[in-house]
């Protein structure tokens, strides 16, 4: 995209209509496209020949060689986890050490430890450390935002399973910055440091977040550990890539500036380069803790306590009054951490540019709050009214209450419209491509998998398909895998129509942006399990329930990646464009979308990574095929060999999405 754009610098003529692709990106354009009809066509003639032949269909209850296989394996691993050295000097010691840490937090602010009735700080310390911590990190609007958030947290009734959900977060962020920011730095500071890291963070974000689960419990048992560490392994990725981000762009001038005064290394680093990448790094802090609240909601499946239990045990029940008010709860402690974090990486720059009188007083009145804080903490160490909050918890059975309410009039009113959307692009467009993915031969899909990704992303796509493909026929889990397939691919394709529509909206209108962009920031706070709440009400425990929660979490990201592309696009080609007459839907599909395709590509790519992580969690819901098959290995041990396939099988399928999407962006934008 970025060679797109560096030719539409130097403006046309106003009488000559706008640049367009050289011929000879047209014409390898149009014949990749012809290339795909191609395939595709030959694909539907030979599925209507061989329809029902070797699809490799393994029923519920069947398991594979390699399923019996991991089902021993995780017998034996249970067996010997006591006498065999590995887990006696590394693994259980590593549990140790994280349960340790998990349990320490624990009976700080959620758990009772032993000999007291009540944790050591109750609800009005966790409120006084949470508003003066808001306070001193951001500014009083921040505070107020805290201590009306984690209030709100205890009158829903879910005071310990917020606290619960707050400690495995803090644990795990914790854990992950102690690794992340000097990884980080180092990755920032080195070359080959980044080039050996940046493809693990591509592979462990590419993996949707079910996959950690599985093999963590095999190692680290179910419980905290493996929940904090499943945590670590997703949050940590995006602190190191914005840290070494933040790094990098230093100025060069800087550094030889520091370099030229005679600064060591070390110098340079901790009065240079640390400080001027701080804003940069506490946003990647951001990032980790939004993660890490995400992934710990998620945890839940592996006996995670806090909200996620809550809410994954309210939908397993189809309580969508119950499951509402912990997502609700979810939402509110997202807004806060993320709010607080936000207001740290700007507060910085806020109070050099600010002239406030009341600044010169700050210091005097944090010393103040640290006071009273501290009083606040030991009153409710002391007294039982102030370490056990009040109330019976009215407000949550208030909002329980109106969900269900609210969703019984959905139900009885407008059932006929949602029955009636969900079944036209559930029989419109779902089941005829999942027909045709699940019932061609497998042989085929793979072939056609591996043109297509070698026609889109280029001979190492093709390669890479080829490998994905061959290691899924040997999970023994393909027609599932076609399954989640046919939901990614749907759902995408209805992302991609709202990220269009919405993105050039955004693109061409600042007001429009401005309006829309706070919601979709919003959006992408939220955990995934929440997105799942609404729509089951609206459309049941249904497949279609899954793919709707998939497009909605995913859009956000689609149409932010599509509005920039579309606004980077040079104003005085869109200006050439209308002086030469064109209309504005002219404008719109042959000037920006076209100068814009690098983004739509990219969006794709994103999207389909959101899509699948979140269909997967839409097993919980009746999504069925790969995600049903990992929580049902989590629930029964007879199937943990077959959950364990499912979530490599998922991993194969994000691997082979991912790479023929940047490919094809990489190729496109060239």
């Amino acid at each position: 995209m970025a060679a797109v754009v560096e030719k539409a610098d130097t403006p046309p003529r106003v009488e000559e209509p706008p640049k367009q692709p050289a011929p000879a990106s047209r014409a390898r354009s149009a014949g990749r496209g012809m290339v795909v009809g191609a395939v595709l066509l030959v694909w539907l003639v030979l599925f209507a020949v061989l329809r029902g032949k070797q699809t490799l269909t393994l029923a519920a209850a069947d398991l594979t060689d390699l399923h019996r296989w991991f089902n021993d394996v995780n017998d034996s691993v249970g067996a010997n986890r006591n006498s065999n050295p590995l887990f006696l000097y590394f693994f259980n010691e590593i549990r140790l050490v994280i349960d340790t840490l998990v349990t320490f937090v624990q009976e700080l602010i959620s758990q009772p430890p032993a000999g007291r009735p009540v944790p050591q700080i109750g609800w009005l310390g966790v409120v006084g450390i949470a508003g003066y911590l808001s306070w001193a990190v951001g500014n009083w609007r921040v505070a107020l935002l805290a201590v009306a958030g984690f209030t709100f947290l205890g009158l829903q009734g879910l005071w310990q399973e917020s606290m619960d959900t707050l400690a495995l977060t803090v644990s795990a962020v914790l854990v992950a910055l102690l690794f992340a920011i000097p990884l980080g730095v180092w990755a920032g500071l080195s070359d080959r440091c980044n080039r050996i890291v940046t493809p693990l963070l591509d592979f462990m974000q590419t993996m949707p977040t079910f996959v950690y689960l599985a093999p963590l419990t095999l190692f680290f048992l179910i419980g905290g550990a493996s929940a904090t560490i499943a945590t670590v392994i997703y949050a940590a990725p995006p602190a190191i890539r914005i840290t070494a981000h933040a790094i990098r762009s230093v100025p060069e001038t800087t550094v030889e500036a520091a370099d030229s005064l005679g600064a060591t290394r070390r110098q340079s680093l901790l009065k240079v380069l640390l400080p001027m990448s701080k804003r940069t790094v506490v946003m990647g802090v951001n990032q980790t803790i939004m993660a890490a609240l995400a992934m710990v909601t998620i945890a839940a499946l592996i006996d995670a306590p806090g909200l996620g239990k809550t809410v994954v045990q309210a939908l397993q029940s189809l309580d969508v009054g119950t499951a509402f008010n912990a997502g609700l709860s979810i939402v509110v402690m997202a807004i806060v951490l993320d709010r607080v974090t936000t207001a740290a990486s700007a507060r910085v720059e806020e109070a050099r540019r600010s002239a406030n009188r009341f600044l010169q007083w700050r210091r005097p009145l944090l010393g103040a709050g640290a006071a009273v804080t501290a009083v606040l903490v030991y009153m409710s160490h002391t007294y039982l009214w102030a370490a056990e909050f009040p109330g019976d918890g009215g407000v949550g059975s208030s909002v329980a209450s109106a969900a269900d309410t609210a969703t019984t009039w959905v139900q009885d009113n407008l059932s006929g419209v949602t029955n009636a959307v969900r079944d036209t692009l559930t029989n419109g467009l779902l089941n005829p491509f999942q027909t045709l993915l699940t019932d061609s031969p497998w042989w085929l899909v793979g072939a056609v998998l591996v043109a297509l990704g070698a026609v889109l992303g280029g001979r190492r796509s093709g390669i890479t398909t080829a490998v994905c493909v061959g290691l899924l026929v040997g999970t023994g889990m393909w027609s599932d895998a076609m399954t989640t397939m046919a939901s990614t691919v749907a759902a995408t394709v209805l992302v991609m129509l709202l990220g269009v529509v919405f993105g050039v909206w955004m693109g061409r209108s600042a007001l429009v942006d401005r309006v829309l962009r706070p919601s979709l920031d919003a959006a992408q706070v939220m955990p995934p399990f929440v997105y799942l709440v609404p729509f089951l009400a609206l459309f049941g425990a249904t497949r279609f329930t899954a793919i709707v929660a998939a497009v909605v979490y995913a859009a956000p990201v689609a149409m932010k990646i599509i509005a920039d592309g579309v606004r980077n696009v040079p104003a005085t080609t869109v200006e050439a464009a209308t002086s030469a007459g064109c209309n504005t839907w002219q404008i719109i599909t042959k000037v920006q979308l076209p100068m814009a395709r690098g983004a739509l590509t990219l969006a794709t790519n994103q999207g389909l990574i959101y899509v699948l992580s979140m269909v997967v969690v839409g097993g919980l819901v009746g999504a069925g095929a790969l995600g049903y098959d990992v929580v049902a290995g989590f629930s029964q041990g007879q199937l943990f060999g077959k959950g364990l396939a499912a979530g490599l099988a998922i991993v194969l399928l994000g691997v082979m999405f991912d790479r023929i999407t940047q490919a094809a962006a990489r190729r496109t934008g060239a």
